[in-house]
This record gives C-alpha cells, sequence and structure tokens, in this order.
C-alpha cells in the first residue's frame, strides 16, 4: 500500500471519530414509531456458553464468567469488531430467559457508559450499521424492566448512532460493509421517532448500491458465497421493513433480490450449506432458508451462477469454482481456487475446500488462499493466481490476486448416463505452458462422478515454454498433484492393495476412490478450516502425484458408491455442536 494510501485510511478513521463525537448533539429519539420484528437468527448453545462465560469471538476463547465485555483485552481486530457488531446479542436472545436478559442489559449499557460518546473502536459505518439492527431486533427482549433513565439513554444512543451513519455511511467499503450501513440507516429511519428523514435517502442509496453491486448472474464481485448470502439477508431485512411501514420498495432493490435468491440455490449443498469459495464458509444455520423464503423467489439458476456451475442428481451434489477468480479490490481475500470443487452426498460432505484461515492467524489465511488447500490440480510449488500487491482491508494488511487465470471456458451438458462438465484455465501457461483441464461426469442416480484433469500445452508458443520449463526441471518432468480434501467426519482407509481409498461417512454411507494408470496415490494429512473453532479440524487428503512429461497429461479417476450402498439412506446421526472449544 502507498503511503498515500495508508494517511487516506487514517484520515477516514480520525474522521469517524469527529463525527461520532458530533452525533452526540442529536435530539434524542423518544420511542419507536414501528418495530420489525427480530429476524436476526442466534444459536441458543452459544448464548449459554456467553452466560457461563465462555467468550468466543474470532476464534479466540476468553474464559471470564461474570465479567464485563468491555473491560477484556481484545487480541485482535476480527475479535474487537465481532463484539463492537452486537451480533452475539442473536445468540443471547436465542436463549431469552431472564439470565440472557441481564448479561445482554449489562453488556449493551456498558457499551453506551464507556462508548456511547462517539469514542472507541465500534464507530465505523458498518459496524454502527451491524449494531443498530441488533438493537433494534431485540429492542423488547432488551427494554423489559428498565428504570426509565436507561431506556432514555438507549434511546438516546440510538439516535446519536443514526445521525453518525447519515454522515458517514457512505465512506464503508463498498459491497457488504456498505449495505450493512445503509440497511442499519433505513432501519432507524423507520424505526425511530424523529429519524424518518433518512428513510428517503437510504432507501434510494441501497437501489444504488443493488444496481452496481449485483451483477446480472445475481453475484457480487468478491464471489464470497457466504458474504452474498449476507447482502441477500440484508436486503429481505429491509425490504420487508419498508413494506410492514408502507414504504415502497426501489426496483433495483427488488431485481437484485430477484437475481440474489437463484444464484444462492444453485450454490447450496444437498446438505443445507454453502460451497465453501473465496473466504466464505458454509453460512449460519438457517440463515439461507429464512431468507430464501421471505424473498419469495422460487425459481432456480440456469448455467454458471456467480461463476460456478452445479452439478446436482439424486441426494449428490457438486459445486465447482468455474471462473476466474476476483479482481482487484475484490479479491484481497479471493482463492486460487479455479476448476476446485466440492462434493456433498445427502447431509454429509465429503470432498470440500480447506476453507479460509482467517481465523486462526496470518499463516493460515495465507495457506488457505493457495491452490493445494483446494481440491483441484496444482503444479508443484505454484498455485494457478499468485498473491500480489498489498493493501488494507478494514484495518488488515491483504494480498490481491495476481497472474490470475484470464480464460475459463465452461461447458456444461448431458454424458451418455448423466451430466457433464468440462472447463479449462490458463493459469499455468506463462509460467509452464500449460492449460489445465477438467471434466467431471456425474451419473443420473448420483451414485458415481467420474474425473478426467488434463496437462496440455496447446500452442506453438506453449510447447517452447513447456520444453524449457521441463528441461530446467531435468529428465523426470515437472511435478504436479490432483488433491482431494475430504471433511474431518469421513474415515478414510487405503484399500485393494493400495489401488483405491474406501470412504465412510457418518450416515453409513461408503463411497470408493480409484484411479487409472501409473499415478501415485497417497492418504496424507488435510485441515479443515471454519469459523467457530478454536483450532484448525485435522482431516486427511486423497493425493494423486505424477509429472508431466509430454505435451498432453491426463489423469482419469472416479468416485462411487459402494455397492452395498442403499440407494437411500436414513441419516440419522447427530451432527456435533456448533459451539466447541475442544476441536
Amino acid at each position: 500500500m502507498s503511503e498515500y494510501e495508508s494517511w487516506s485510511a487514517r484520515q477516514t478513521r480520525l474522521m469517524h471519530r469527529v463525527h461520532a463525537r458530533l452525533a452526540a448533539r442529536a435530539r434524542a429519539a423518544t420511542a419507536f414509531v414501528s418495530q420489525p420484528e427480530p429476524r436476526t437468527i442466534g444459536s441458543f448453545n452459544r448464548g449459554r456458553q456467553l452466560i457461563a462465560g465462555n467468550l468466543m469471538f474470532a476464534g479466540h476463547l476468553i474464559e471470564a464468567k461474570g465479567a464485563m465485555l468491555w473491560d477484556l483485552d481484545p487480541p485482535d481486530q476480527a475479535f474487537l469488531e465481532q463484539i463492537h457488531g452486537f451480533g452475539w446479542l442473536d445468540d443471547l436472545a436465542a436463549v431469552g430467559d431472564l439470565r440472557a436478559r441481564t448479561v445482554a442489559q449489562d453488556w449493551l449499557w456498558g457499551w453506551i457508559d464507556r462508548y456511547g460518546r462517539g469514542s472507541g473502536p465500534g464507530w465505523t459505518p458498518d459496524l454502527t450499521g451491524r449494531r443498530l439492527i441488533r438493537w433494534t431486533h431485540h429492542a423488547i427482549f432488551l427494554l423489559r424492566a428498565l428504570e426509565p433513565a436507561q431506556s432514555a439513554a438507549y434511546f438516546q444512543s440510538l439516535a446519536h448512532q443514526t445521525r453518525f451513519l447519515g454522515r458517514r455511511w457512505h465512506k464503508a467499503a463498498p459491497g457488504l460493509p456498505r449495505f450493512e450501513a445503509l440497511t442499519g440507516l433505513l432501519y432507524a429511519g423507520l424505526s425511530l421517532s424523529g429519524m424518518e428523514r433518512h428513510v428517503g435517502s437510504a432507501t434510494a442509496a441501497l437501489a444504488r448500491e443493488c444496481a452496481g453491486q449485483i451483477d446480472d448472474q445475481g453475484g457480487i464481485p468478491t464471489r464470497n458465497p457466504e458474504e452474498l448470502l449476507e447482502v441477500f439477508t440484508l436486503l429481505t431485512w429491509a425490504a420487508a421493513a419498508l413494506e410492514e411501514t408502507g414504504n415502497p420498495v426501489a426496483p433495483e432493490h427488488q431485481t437484485a433480490i430477484t437475481r440474489i435468491a437463484p444464484t444462492l440455490r444453485a450454490l447450496r449443498h444437498s446438505d443445507g450449506g454453502l460451497a465453501r469459495f473465496h473466504g466464505g464458509g458454509r453460512g449460519l444455520d438457517g440463515r439461507l432458508d429464512q431468507a430464501l423464503s421471505a424473498s419469495g423467489v422460487r425459481k432456480g439458476a440456469q448455467g454458471l451462477a456467480m461463476g460456478f456451475a452445479r452439478l446436482s442428481a439424486g441426494r449428490t451434489s457438486v459445486i465447482v469454482d468455474a471462473s476466474p477468480p476476483p479482481e482487484g479490490a475484490a479479491s484481497f481475500n479471493a482463492h486460487a481456487s479455479t476448476l476446485a470443487f466440492e462434493l456433498t452426498s445427502g447431509r454429509r460432505p465429503l470432498i470440500v475446500s480447506c476453507g479460509s484461515g482467517a481465523h486462526f492467524g496470518e499463516d493460515w489465511r495465507r495457506a488457505g488462499r493457495a491452490t493445494p488447500s483446494h481440491s483441484t490440480l496444482a503444479l508443484e510449488g505454484y498455485s494457478s493466481a499468485r498473491l500480489g500487491r498489498e493493501g488494507r482491508v478494514a484495518g488488515a494488511r491483504r494480498e490481491m490476486l495476481e497472474d490470475a487465470p484470464e480464460e475459463v471456458p465452461v461447458e456444461i451438458g448431458h454424458a451418455s448416463d448423466g451430466l457433464k462438465l468440462e472447463a479449462g484455465h490458463d493459469g499455468y501457461v506463462d509460467t509452464h505452458g500449460l492449460t489445465h483441464a477438467r471434466i467431471l461426469e456425474l451419473t443420473f442416480d448420483g451414485r458415481g462422478l467420474v474425473g478426467e484433469d488434463m496437462l496440455l500445452a496447446l500452442k506453438s508458443s506453449d510447447r517452447k515454454r513447456f520444453d524449457r520449463v521441463r528441461h530446467a526441471a531435468g529428465k523426470s518432468g515437472i511435478p504436479y498433484h490432483v488433491r482431494f480434501h475430504l471433511h474431518p467426519d469421513v474415515d478414510a482407509e487405503v484399500d485393494m492393495g493400495g489401488m483405491a481409498v474406501s470412504l465412510a461417512l457418518r450416515s453409513g454411507e461408503v463411497w470408493v476412490f480409484r484411479h487409472e494408470g501409473g499415478l501415485e496415490m497417497t492418504l496424507e494429512p488435510s485441515v479443515y478450516l471454519e469459523m467457530g473453532r478454536l483450532r484448525p479440524r485435522a482431516t486427511k487428503q486423497i493425493v494423486l502425484s505424477h509429472r508431466a512429461m509430454e505435451y498432453a497429461t491426463r489423469i482419469r479417476w472416479s468416485l462411487a458408491k459402494a455397492h452395498d450402498t442403499a440407494v437411500a439412506v436414513r441419516d440419522l446421526t447427530t451432527d456435533d455442536e456448533d459451539y466447541d472449544f475442544d476441536s
């Protein structure tokens, strides 16, 4: 990042603090004129842990029973953002008893006492918008059995934050942060007495962001499925709040909802979770179903959805990253995952991506972005896109993706006994003269997936480059690896004298992985990176290894349910709790 950009970021933060203090002069709101229904979904289990003093945010656990949240020493910026965004209110409200309300009230009025005059790290447009939404959603839960002075302080703070948002929402980064800021401003304008003047400007700005940020495929520039879900959720909340108060929803706003819903359906695996690409996780349980239901949009996507291809048959879903990765500022959290796929059978993920390591430190974040952390082919020592120029995102340093694939041709059609995807990318042409092509065929009953990966030197210039790289590598050729990362709940064993790997799911299903030719097949350690865990989960990966010696290299493999696996398995096994301190 340039010195000017660094100065600009500091200047923006300084102006946030200035406007936060000036906004304290706002005339207090005195009551709600209307109140949106509490649509945020929390976790009962996480709420119980918060009450018990097990405070886990951004991958950090602090055990502090009875502590004031704002007295804690935050370990990093992500921890700060989570507590100041008040998402934990959803979890306490999910418990909803007297103890949960007491903790929520202590922490909320503690925030007002300490930061309510415009000081502290929580005064950014996106965090303020996120906070206003939660305070409004859970007002009935929060305001019960309070003294008049406490209620007055609550409404005074809401007015203060609303005035700040009215002045600073445009300084939120485009994308999810700006949608959070504008939705919070709209909520406040619709709900609070004396704040009605913000409704028109927030509605118009939200419409402009929808037109500028949501493309014809119903996607966003970052191509992060979980981020798209969060944007979609905010848009459905905002639309519902407008309709409930008799205000029109702008055409651009409604069009964005109509476009996003089919895309999210295409990005959802058969277990209900989202595909985990470009920094996104599977999404909060229940949020996708709730948002899709609220949208009223029933149709599905045709062709690519935000650059992803979906093959689905029987109880099996396959989702492939079938487009170039995000570019420029949208790539700061993107992954080099072109042509990687994930496969889920019924309720059980089988083949996965390692996921985002952002919550486990800088080394894990960088590792999670590399091609070897995805279920695809990689040349040894290279990713299909490289980490390049640095910038600052939400106060943290990030690298853009550079030298990324530009041409990613894709064709989806039918094979003789199923669905077929053919795709390729040029991410290794400049470095090795090789194009990676991948063919996937999913049978109509969903019981088998056949794959073929190819490394091809297509043009004369590509062949000359390949010859130079191969000569430098010696007679042994250019090493490559095709990786298939397994979900931690999959039990994997090498079988048939080393010719196959048996994969047992907790549902009782058994899948068998095989390959053709003289490849070396190994079962190696891997990791599964997911938010809500204290550390990465250990798992395994199947790795096919060899060396490219010719202008055309073919690797054939297959995944199929064992013959004695029933067509329909009653999957009654209970999943682990979603709040885990040990894994």
